[in-house]
């Protein structure tokens, strides 16, 4: 199950920073999200999440039962989700815009200057 996740992980973060490497716009904000979510199943991978074991305390104890799942990670990961939705979701309004303005998605046309 780890050697799944970590694999994921790796495609994940391998096929974001190729988009990124693109001259498109739409492909680097796919990029963006990809290793966001890359970064967020690293996050919740390294925490060894148990199966089957919350972090539920029973009545008239003051810890869990051992083993359980940290609710730390967890909890980071949903932040972090939300997070990254909210940047994404500004940079495609930052990309429609400057898609507008000069008429394509082709980094290498925001680079041209006009010193007539």
């Amino acid at each position: 199950m780890m050697l799944l996740l970590a694999v994921s992980v790796g495609v994940l973060f391998a096929t974001g920073t190729y988009m990124m490497m693109r001259r498109s716009l739409v492909k680097l904000v796919i990029g963006l999200a990809l290793v966001g979510h890359a970064a967020n199943l690293l996050i919740y991978t390294g925490a060894r999440p148990l199966r089957g074991r919350p972090p539920l305390v029973e009545t008239g104890e003051s810890v869990p039962p051992a083993p359980f799942s940290d609710p730390l990670p967890a909890a980071l990961v949903l932040t972090a989700i939300v997070i990254g939705f909210g940047i994404v979701s500004y940079t495609v309004v930052l990309v429609k815009r400057a898609y507008q303005d000069v008429g394509s998605d082709d980094l290498h046309d925001y680079t041209k200057t006009d010193c007539a």
